[in-house]
């Protein structure tokens, strides 16, 4: 029979649930906007309109604000710290010089070797700084072989998405899950809890990702490196019957189709030299000398429009002396999760400024915008690529900050004497959960204070390594699913999940609850994916009379199958970005891993658990 209708409470949750999944999948809105409105739609929609329990008590509305305290967020948190501190005293570098230097005798072997460490590391930690440690490595092999990287760096980068469904700590995706199911009643899992099945899976995907997906990636070259506009510092000298002599600057920025920018105008008088700030009613005069960066070509023109002569230094600018930038470098940057680019833009946080270099074009996504004067005001994301110009020296220090990973084909890597304490204490924060001495989310914050006592990390630090998206994602996530659990809006879907499954054995119904999770995983959030699954999952058993918790690791594993499209988790755009990959590479490998991870564990979870 079909299930009867709910409560309209649980109705509207479930409306909001499928606004909220479509919100969390828009690229034109921010997701913390998305996650913002979700949480005050459902506060302020059972304060207006009150909800009585089962027991006859009123639901709170600011109950749903009790993700900000989540001892799962908690944790999340403590953990990106924690990988920061790693990133910071370059306590990966040993790995990384190993895996180089195993890279130059056996190519082959290197590669299963690289994937391996990759999942084991994201086993314990956040895998985005693993992938922000491997990718120059890897392009810089590809740069040594004359090859194209895209042959290594997706394998890689799923690698770390496979290694991190291993463990409670691997992924925040695997922490809300355990949390919510702890609960709703189920025992909760230990550190190794559902290791075994994620291993046994874990490695039919390693050898795919070794012996076949490299096969099946085409050569993708980066797209900045064949269109690499160069900027020239240089002067524009007014001729005496120049269109510009007697105009006002903003008369002349006009006559150049608003593109010159003036960045300073030096004055020669007869007693001394004076330096004037390039203001827009400045009246211009013969002999004024305008200092510009720009193209060649932009430069040029200038020259044309304005009636006056290039100089670059003392020489004017012809074939003797043609335009040259000096020390100046390009390099190409990728902005990581923590980097204060991300979520600003160049003008905010005053680039040139703070870097002593400028940005002269911007990739996403296959979209370019080049000229730097054009990217001031464009909100960067993650795995953005910006090509910057900058000196050889100013480009070491911004690779060894570590705000932006910098993609240069070298593998020198930040090392400090911290990294050894920074190892231990991690390894402290692992232990201490791992031999159930302390939860995870007090073992996390306690070696996040070691990290500060120790000077592994500042207060800085901290602040970057939090993002407020995986913060509001996670606390949005958590009210919807306790919304839904709370007025029956879960049973309901449960009960329409079995309707449609009904006759069906349990292990196929098992299999189907996972399939599900993985196309939603694939399509919005994960995390949101995995909160709203885990009480479906719970309310599935309890209906079929069986154990809850194989189906909560189904929901687990689903959920993290992030594999099919670019925007499914964080690092798919940095690796997508960095290795010049188009949307449907993430599509014909993705898929296949995705599909292969799925029939492994929908006959080895039935078999583990004894559910057959």
């Amino acid at each position: 029979m079909f299930p009867a209708i709910p409560n309209y409470h649980a109705l509207a949750m479930l409306f909001l649930t499928v606004a909220a999944l479509y919100l969390f999948r828009r690229e034109d809105i921010r997701l913390e906007s998305s996650c913002l409105a979700v949480l005050i739609a459902v506060a302020v929609g059972f304060e207006v309109f009150p909800f009585i329990q089962a027991n006859g008590k009123h639901l709170e509305s600011v109950h749903f604000f009790y993700g900000f305290g989540h001892e799962a967020l908690i944790a999340v948190c403590a953990l990106m710290i924690a990988g920061q501190g790693l990133v910071r005293t370059g306590a990966l570098e040993p790995v990384g010089r190993l895996l180089g230097r195993l890279w130059k005798i056996y190519p082959q072997l290197s590669l299963l070797v690289t994937l391996l460490v990759a999942a084991i590391l994201s086993a314990f930690m956040n895998n985005t700084p693993i992938v922000v440690l491997l990718i120059p490595i890897l392009i810089s092999v590809s740069m040594r072989n004359n090859t194209s990287p895209s042959g290594m760096l997706m394998p890689m980068g799923f690698a770390t998405l496979i290694g991190g469904m291993t463990t409670t700590v691997g992924t925040s995706t695997n922490l809300l899950v355990v949390a919510v199911a702890a609960e709703q009643g189920m025992r909760k899992l230990g550190l190794f809890d559902f290791a075994v099945p994620a291993a046994v899976a874990g490695v039919v995907a390693i050898l795919y990702l070794w012996l076949v997906a490299p096969r099946m990636l085409p050569p993708r070259d980066s797209i900045l490196e064949s269109a690499a506009p160069r900027l020239f510092t240089a002067h524009l000298t007014l001729d005496e019957d120049g269109f510009a002599v007697g105009k006002t600057l903003a008369d002349v920025i006009e006559h150049a189709n608003g593109t010159l920018k003036a960045e300073r105008i030096q004055r020669f008088g007869a007693s001394s030299d004076v330096r004037i700030m390039p203001m827009p009613d400045v009246v211009l005069q013969a002999g004024d000398r305008i200092r510009v960066s720009d193209t060649a070509d932009n430069l040029k023109e200038y020259e044309k429009l304005l009636g006056a002569k290039l100089f670059v230094g003392k020489h004017q600018v012809d074939e003797e002396h043609p335009l040259t930038a000096e020390d100046q470098q390009l390099a190409e940057v990728v902005i990581v999760p923590g980097s204060p680019l991300a979520g600003s833009t160049l003008k905010n946080v005053r680039f040139v400024d703070h870097y002593k270099m400028v940005a002269v074009a911007l990739h996403r996504e296959g979209k370019e915008i080049d000229l730097y004067r054009k990217l001031g005001s464009v909100s960067l994301h993650v795995g953005d690529i910006l090509l910057v110009q900058g000196s050889r020296e100013k480009i070491a220090e911004m690779k060894k900050k570590g705000d932006l990973l910098v993609l240069d084909a070298t593998t020198d890597l930040p090392h400090t004497d911290k990294a050894p304490i920074a190892l231990a204490i991690m390894a402290m924060v692992v232990g201490l959960a791992a031999f159930g001495i302390l939860p995870i989310a007090i073992s996390a914050i306690l070696g996040v204070m070691a990290l500060l006592i120790t000077r592994c990390l500042d207060w800085n630090d901290a602040g970057r390594a939090l993002s407020t998206q995986v913060i509001l994602i996670v606390v949005a996530s958590l009210a919807l699913g306790e919304a839904l659990m709370k007025t029956g809006g879960a049973d309901y879907l449960a009960q329409l999940f079995l309707f449609f499954t009904q006759g069906m054995p349990a292990p196929v119904i098992l299999s189907a609850l996972m399939l599900l999770l993985a196309i939603l995983t694939n399509i919005v959030s994960n995390n949101a994916a995995a909160v709203i699954g885990t009480p479906i999952a719970i309310s599935v058993a309890s209906q079929l009379g069986l154990p809850a918790e194989p189906f909560v690791i189904a929901v687990l594993f689903g959920a993290n199958f992030s594999y099919a499209t670019p925007m499914a988790y964080k690092t798919n755009l940095l690796i997508m970005n960095a290795g010049g990959y188009h949307f449907g590479d993430f599509l014909k490998i993705g898929i296949p891993l995705a599909l292969l991870m799925w029939v492994t564990l929908s006959i080895f979870i039935p078999f583990y658990y004894d559910i057959l």
